[in-house]
């Protein structure tokens, strides 16, 4: 039996490299005949090659993930998906036409997926498949970027956490905290991005390494040393404050 082909698309330099390494060593008879560092290059050599396997990031420079798998699923090429970007419609792609693996990618995880993959090698994609490809490509920026839920990590476990549920995200060195009123988790995505991708009405960023839900605030403190926290309801722990956000606090 000859070896499955596949491309990988990954505009991460190390991150590429290290799921290439983690694809060696997972599926050893792999063969993977192009590695990509942006969309444009993923098309070309998927057109050269015709691999059977795309293992594509979803958001990459110029060409995204979501148009290369949509040129894939036209030749019958299985798509896998690796991105740290979990506002995408995971249950879309439980169909079974596709798996997605969230970054960052733990072995266990990326086994089961590539599980996946060898059962479908060879059989026709979902017919479903160009249809959630292009219902997801066709949505509006804004709604495509508005979260919805998020994936964070608690220990070794991942729980899926609503907005409506999160009460602030901190910045703590290279991970945010998502708190809620029972639990704290993280997730990679930067302060900056989130604010992107949040209502600004419902998320006020009251600090440069924290961002709050404007309904969860009970009070503003000051301390001897002049300096503001922030109390929220439903979490005792106060949260920095800058002196031109409580300025705006004090004058509504």
């Amino acid at each position: 039996m000859s070896s499955i082909t596949a491309i990988v698309a990954e505009d991460e330099d190390p991150q590429r490299a290290a799921l290439i390494q983690m694809l060696g060593e997972l599926w050893p008879g792999l063969s993977i005949v192009a590695e990509c560092a942006d969309g444009l290059s993923a098309l070309e050599a998927l057109q050269a090659h015709q691999p059977k396997l795309a293992i594509l990031d979803i958001r990459m420079p110029g060409v995204s993930g979501i148009d290369v798998a949509q040129a894939a699923a036209k030749t019958g090429t299985q798509i896998l998906f690796i991105t740290a970007h979990d506002e995408y419609a995971v249950s879309a792609f439980e169909t079974g036409a596709i798996d997605y693996v969230l970054k960052p990618v733990r072995a266990e995880r990326l086994a089961q997926a590539l599980e996946r993959v060898r059962e479908r090698i060879g059989k026709p994609a979902a017919p479903a498949l160009q249809e959630i490809l292009a219902a997801i490509k066709a949505k509006p920026q804004d709604d495509l970027d508005q979260l919805q839920w998020i994936t964070a990590s608690i220990g070794n476990t991942v729980r899926f956490i609503g907005i409506d549920e999160v009460l602030c995200f901190r910045a703590e060195q290279k991970l945010t905290r998502v708190v809620t009123a029972d639990v704290f988790a993280y997730i990679r995505t930067p302060l900056r991005e989130l604010m992107c991708r949040l209502d600004p009405d419902t998320f006020w960023q009251v600090h440069r390494s924290a961002l709050v839900r404007a309904s969860a605030i009970d009070r503003l403190d000051q301390d001897e040393l002049g300096k503001y926290w922030l109390r929220l309801k439903k979490n005792k722990e106060p949260l920095p404050v800058s002196q031109s956000f409580a300025r705006r606090l004090r004058i509504m």
